[in-house]
């Protein structure tokens, strides 16, 4: 069977987890603690980062963008990029919008900062990082709204990879209870969707030790 060697609450790992459950695919979860710099671990991926995939025959796959792409050139059925060049390049803006934009003016600045210090003892959280993450998460969720005003998944009809790579981030920040889903109906409504699927399931029962959800994280009326 596929290992996937992952963090519970990391975006790009999440990505992965629910790319695979959407294509059907078994797998298996192995947690990597990369800051342990384990050699087997490094053998399978230089770089000492998580997400790596490590197919039935022996390929190993690192990093959430090349394990995405390969996914769905590999098992097409259901395809999660889009049917056509132009869906597929609407798809990949979008997944770069969440990847790099979304990570760096919230992600870093929320997830990094409360849990990534806490948990592996780098300092005390920068207030002044949290704080802009909590008035840029407000940005993002609008956008979210905006989008699906105008089409019922994020880059068109049909559920993408845009989606995935959003609910990850967001899925991981709501963990910490840092999403303020009542002050966009919108986005908490796309959110609402993609969370009642088959493939978040696992993801919402994640349960770190020491670190409990709120309550409506895994609650799919929230």
């Amino acid at each position: 069977m596929r290992e996937l060697y992952h963090l519970w609450l990391s975006p790009a790992c999440r990505q992965v987890r629910i790319m695979l459950a959407e294509k059907q695919l078994e797998f298996e979860l192995i947690i990597e603690k990369e800051w342990e710099r384990r050699e087997s671990f490094l053998k399978l991926n230089p770089a000492g980062e998580v997400p790596v995939l490590l197919e039935a025959d022996g390929t190993v796959l690192p990093g959430s963008t090349v394990i995405c792409e390969y996914l769905d050139e590999a098992y097409p059925e259901p395809s999660l990029l889009g049917d056509t060049a132009l869906a597929r390049a609407e798809t990949r803006r979008l997944i770069m919008w969440f990847s790099t934009k979304f990570n760096v003016e919230v992600t870093e600045n929320l997830l990094s900062e409360k849990f990534d210090k806490r948990f592996l003892g780098r300092g005390s959280p920068n207030t002044h990082a949290i704080r802009a993450g909590k008035t840029n998460i407000g940005y993002h969720l609008e956008y979210i709204g905006y989008l699906c005003e105008r089409r019922r998944w994020l880059s068109g009809d049909n559920i993408s990879l845009a989606d995935i790579t959003a609910a990850a981030h967001l899925s991981a920040l709501d963990y910490l209870g840092d999403v303020p889903w009542d002050d966009h109906p919108g986005a908490r409504d796309w959110y609402a969707r993609i969370k009642s699927r088959p493939s978040l399931r696992p993801i919402l029962a994640d349960h770190i030790p020491g670190l409990p959800p709120p309550k409506s994280y895994a609650n799919l009326d929230f």
